[in-house]
């Protein structure tokens, strides 16, 4: 075992075009260390719907140019063989360490394997590079980004060329295409010609942000604004400009790219304390609402004052808040969740006579569905207008919410009655997580199989009416692995996270409540009903 780990290290050594890696290489084989080696070479890291991610460093395990090189040839390689030689292959990427490095590779092997490769002009939200496959008539895209995940990861995001991210079976086969690369050397890359795009492609996705805001509407509220050290920055304030809002205040510490997130343990507004320097900036200048962008920007966080201080908004609030602010324009079309975000999103879409549909996990499912409209997802993912991308926005997402806050202020209201106010014409939908982070993927894998081989009959005194293994698929949704949980006025389902080493459960209650006046206790009791689910949950999965 000792002479094949090190034969097939010393054999990527030969072949790794990074000297950072190369060098990271030769310390470990000099040093014999066996157990860094097998981490990193017993197996390969696995293409699937989303993409690569993982964390940086040499050898198949890890996120490197050799990785990279692989994945692009493999998916040149998928585009040839559906008939798309000599197809636009358009390149984006953040500010991540090494993210310019793979956007180079990627439209290197593109070049070389015959298609056409463009990248654009810099570090870049995601939702542009979404926008600009779509725009450009490419056959292809590919994001270099790890979104939210810590420091020292990155990741390879491909887009077809609808816009939206790749689902099966193209992943299987773009990962079959990968594993057939033999060599590095079997791979041609050439020094240039590919095309880097100039401003044009961003100034052409500007003037499409102002078509999701009616004409005419207020644009009055003020915006404290961090990018989370990411890309967010310069294209939200152009945007805010172009539609005439005040100018955010900046979170100065958070606004320009740092691949290191000096200022966060992890760089998602979900976490505890990513917000902080947000608040702190708003307790001073007292605007009307938070946006927060994560590094790529295609997601998009909201926080409110609320009892004196600040209060995030849950994704799935914002989701509603967007839905009904929809509504009230009177949009047409479909509106589309994932099965993990809150059932409230039905209830707007069915009294307003609009088709809704429920996917699986991903904005690469929602942004399949049939004569889509308005798309979100509880994890801060909002996709308000699907004919310019095909994917969540957190540009877009923040204009709208900024939209809705200044027609509210007008009105002399906030944010905040509004969730009350579709509290009591749906009920109140309270949603909860429990998210268990490991280091062995075996927990995650053992209380998906506790769950399955005894699942709970009750949870918080509710009793399960439903229990689904959503492995088998449904009537309406293809096999994904997760479980389902239907309970007497509530519903949980259990997944292991598709893009971090987490084990997600997602909660909801809908509690009845008759006038605004019966919201407090309507809160309180859904509050004591999501705690008692959690601890039922947890003692059932072992967690």
């Amino acid at each position: 075992m000792h002479d094949d780990l090190l034969a097939r290290a010393q054999a990527w050594l030969a072949e790794d075009p990074d000297p950072e890696t190369r060098a990271e290489l030769d310390k470990l084989i000099e040093a014999g260390d066996v157990t860094e080696l097998a981490a990193r070479f017993t197996g390969t890291l696995q293409f699937g719907t989303a993409g690569l991610r993982g964390e940086l460093g040499a050898g198949p395990m890890r996120m490197n140019r050799s990785v990279v090189i692989r994945a692009a040839a493999g998916l040149a390689a998928y585009l040839k063989g559906k008939g798309q030689e000599g197809g636009l292959v358009v390149v984006g990427y953040d500010a991540r360490h090494k993210s310019a490095d793979f956007a180079r590779d990627t439209a290197a092997v593109m070049t070389g394997a015959g298609l056409r490769a463009a990248v654009l002009p810099r570090p870049l939200p995601t939702p542009v590079l979404a926008y600009a496959t779509r725009h450009l008539g490419a056959v292809a895209g590919v994001e270099v980004t790890a979104s939210h995940n810590p420091p020292r990861d990155n990741g390879y995001k491909v887009y077809l060329g609808d816009g939206s991210q790749i689902v099966p079976p193209a992943d299987a086969e773009i990962a079959a295409e990968i594993d057939a690369v033999r060599s590095l050397d079997d791979v041609p890359r050439p020094e240039s010609g590919w095309e880097t795009l100039d401003e044009a492609v961003l100034d052409v996705y500007l003037a499409r942000t102002d078509a999701v805001l009616a004409p005419g509407s207020p644009r009055t509220a003020r915006a404290v604004y961090t990018a989370m050290h990411g890309v967010g920055k310069d294209v939200l304030l152009a945007a805010f400009a172009r539609a005439g809002f005040p100018e955010p205040v900046l979170v100065a510490e958070q606004a320009d790219p740092d691949p290191d997130f000096p200022t966060v343990a992890f760089p998602n507004p979900e976490e505890p304390g990513a917000m902080d320097l947000a608040f702190e900036r708003a307790r001073a200048t007292h605007p009307d609402l938070i946006i927060a962008n994560d590094p790529d920007a295609d997601r998009c966080a909201v926080a409110v004052p609320a009892g004196g201080d600040w209060r995030m908004l849950r994704g799935d609030e914002v989701g509603s808040l967007l839905a009904a602010h929809l509504v009230r324009r009177g949009v047409q079309g479909t509106f589309a969740e994932s099965i993990v975000s809150s059932s409230l999103l039905g209830r707007i879409a069915g009294k307003a006579g609009l088709p809704h549909e429920e996917t699986l996990t991903g904005f690469k499912w929602i942004a399949r569905v049939e004569g889509l409209r308005y798309g979100y997802e509880e994890a801060l993912g909002y996709c308000v207008d699907p004919e310019g991308v095909r994917d969540k926005d957190g540009i877009t997402a923040a204009l709208l919410i900024t939209e809705l806050a200044s027609e509210l202020k007008e009105a002399g209201r906030t944010l905040l009655g509004l969730l009350d106010d579709l509290a009591v014409e749906h009920g109140l939908h309270a949603t909860d997580q429990l998210s268990v982070r490991v280091q062995d993927l075996a927990v995650i894998a053992d209380a998906m199989r506790r769950l399955r081989e005894q699942p709970p009959a009750s949870l918080a005194g509710l009793a399960v009416t439903r229990a689904e293994d959503l492995t088998r698929g449904t009537d309406t949704l293809p096999p994904t692995d997760g479980l389902r949980y239907t309970l007497d006025g509530a519903r949980v389902i259990v997944r292991p996270s598709g893009t971090e080493p987490k084990l997600k459960c997602y909660l909801e209650v809908v509690v009845p409540v008759a006038d605004h006046a019966g919201l407090p206790a309507a809160r309180a009791q859904a509050d004591g009903l999501l705690a008692a689910i959690k601890r039922d949950l947890s003692a059932a999965a072992g967690i």
